[in-house]
Formats: C-alpha cells, sequence, structure tokens
C-alpha cells in the first residue's frame, strides 16, 4: 500500500512517500517559502523520488491542525483534491499528536507546542496512545500548571518551545525535559504513520481543519459587534 503524507499547518514543511510499511521518500524543509509555492513541488518531487506517479498513491494522510490557518487550509485542500480525483481513502491528524510521533520511545508525557502568539500556544500531551492534555489553545500561564500537577517529568517537543524555555523551566523546574533540536519538526512520515492507526473509511468531505480558536479578523469583528451593541 502506497502513501502520501503532507503536512504543512505550520511554517516547516514535510511531505512523505511510504510503501508497503518502508519510507521510501521524504522531504522537510523549515525555510520562509510559503506552502502556496512549495508544498506542491514537494510531492511532486517526493513522488519522483520514490519513482511512483500520483496514480500509484493508495491512501493520504495529512496533518490537519492546530496551526497557522493559511498552512492548515493549503494541505488540507491539496490532500482532499488529490484523494477526491484519485478517489481514494484521506485521513486527517492532529498536528500536534503527529509531532509527538517524533519521540515513539519515550515512555513518559511528552507535550508539544506550536506558538499562537502573545503567550499563547496550541498545545497537546501525550503518553503513548492515551491524550493526558486534550490539543487546545492555551495561555502559557494555564497550560504549564497542569503540566506541573500531572507530577511527572514531561518531554517538550516543537521548534517554538524555545522561545518559551525561560517560563517552561521556571514553573516546572526539573520536571522539565527539552528534546533535542533533531525531532523539533514536524515529519509526514509519522504523519502516515499515526494516521495508519486510525480508521480509514472517512470521506473526503468528513475531513475539515482544525483550528482551535477563531481567526485573529474573526475575533476582531465579533469585538467590534459587540461594541457597537449588535
Amino acid at each position: 500500500m502506497i502513501w502520501l503524507g503532507i503536512d504543512t499547518a505550520n511554517a516547516p514543511l514535510s511531505v512523505a512517500v511510504v510503501k508497503d510499511g518502508i519510507l521510501v521518500a521524504e522531504i522537510t524543509q523549515n525555510n520562509k517559502l510559503t506552502h502556496s509555492v512549495g508544498a506542491m513541488p514537494a510531492v511532486e518531487e517526493a513522488l519522483t523520488r520514490a519513482k511512483l506517479v500520483v496514480k500509484d498513491i493508495d491512501a493520504i494522510a495529512v496533518s490537519a491542525g492546530p496551526g497557522s490557518y493559511t498552512g492548515v487550509r493549503i494541505g488540507v485542500t491539496i490532500a482532499k483534491t488529490l484523494a477526491w480525483s484519485l478517489q481514494k481513502p484521506l485521513v486527517s491528524v492532529s498536528s500536534l499528536q503527529a509531532l509527538a510521533y517524533n519521540v515513539p520511545y519515550f515512555t513518559g508525557v511528552i507535550c508539544t507546542m506550536i506558538d499562537a502568539r502573545r503567550q499563547h500556544v496550541y498545545s497537546g500531551a501525550y503518553q503513548g496512545e492515551e491524550v493526558v492534555i486534550e490539543d487546545g489553545h492555551y495561555a502559557m500561564i494555564d497550560l504549564l500548571p497542569k503540566l506541573r500537577d500531572l507530577g511527572v517529568p514531561v518531554l517538550f517537543v516543537g521548534r517554538d518551545v524555545t522561545m518559551y524555555w525561560t517560563i517552561i523551566e521556571e514553573i516546572m523546574g526539573d520536571a522539565a525535559i527539552r528534546a533535542p533540536f533533531t525531532v523539533d519538526l514536524p515529519r509526514a512520515s509519522e504523519v502516515i504513520r499515526l494516521a495508519m492507526t486510525k480508521p480509514q473509511d472517512a470521506t473526503v468531505h468528513t475531513v475539515t481543519p482544525t483550528y482551535r480558536r477563531i481567526a485573529e479578523a474573526e475575533a476582531n469583528w465579533l469585538k467590534e459587534q459587540k461594541s457597537n451593541g449588535n
């Protein structure tokens, strides 16, 4: 079975091809190239490296958020378009849980983080297959005490962890463990591995982006409407 995996939920881009349980091609990049420009060429390059063509794909896995509104939409749109045109299964997974899959042999709690600005993050915590803290949009001052109160060491994964490490150490103390930078970027192969554990009978129409909060423009509009008494 040939899987195509796509992760454009945040600034890094990752595309992978897995054939019969073997990773045959993966492209992961962390630069400022916009996903609207780079995603499809990355898909084409990954298939070329795997010596395959689009029609060879049997199933598609996509990271559906949370994360960047634009990034999530691009990845989900590409995945849905391919799945619809090929009439193949499409499985969406959490971008946060897929990132946690980067550390398969850690038996403790793994907390993945993506910066959401203004001292807020998209985050979730996992221990093996168990979800310890649900994916969500959290203020750091609310999230960290929850993690501390678990009473166990917590491994923090994600490229945006670095910007919050001072406050993490301040609140978590020795219970906080920083994952190495080599596992901080999302990998589409892990998106596929997570997707393989899920039912593959969902229709294209049931796959939607997972944002976990409304867009800033929408929030400002609602605030303005409230101030105007509407």
